[in-house]
């Protein structure tokens, strides 16, 4: 493949990741904020039901609403950084793609 189309593929999938980053950042930071809500909804019913302080996490935990929304919460966040490690790789490639036409044209160049 020519090195310039596979430098304007990466750019373009660098660009559309860039652009995901905002949609996947925000559904982390929603999925955080739903997840501390419900935790502490039911953090404060059971310290209203006289539960012992020291257990109140553990046993929210436990529940299922709380652990539905920690686990949407840790999906979102594993979503959001493997985003983050695409835009790099795809910044590594176009590195590397730039490198290499750089290398050609000087050889080019001579010849």
């Amino acid at each position: 493949m020519d090195l310039q189309i596979e430098l304007n593929t990466q750019i373009k999938l660098l660009q559309k990741s860039l652009e995901n980053l905002k949609v996947t950042g925000r559904a982390y930071a929603t999925a955080e904020r739903d997840y501390k809500i419900k935790l502490r909804q039911e953090v404060l019913k059971l310290r209203d039901e006289g539960q012992a302080i020291g257990v109140i996490t553990l046993i929210c935990y436990g529940i299922p609403s709380v652990a539905e929304a920690r686990y949407q919460r840790d999906v979102a966040e594993a979503i959001y950084k493997a985003n983050q490690e695409a835009i790099n790789t795809y910044k590594l490639k176009i590195k590397l793609l730039e490198a290499q036409i750089g290398r050609e044209w000087a050889n080019d160049s001579r010849g």
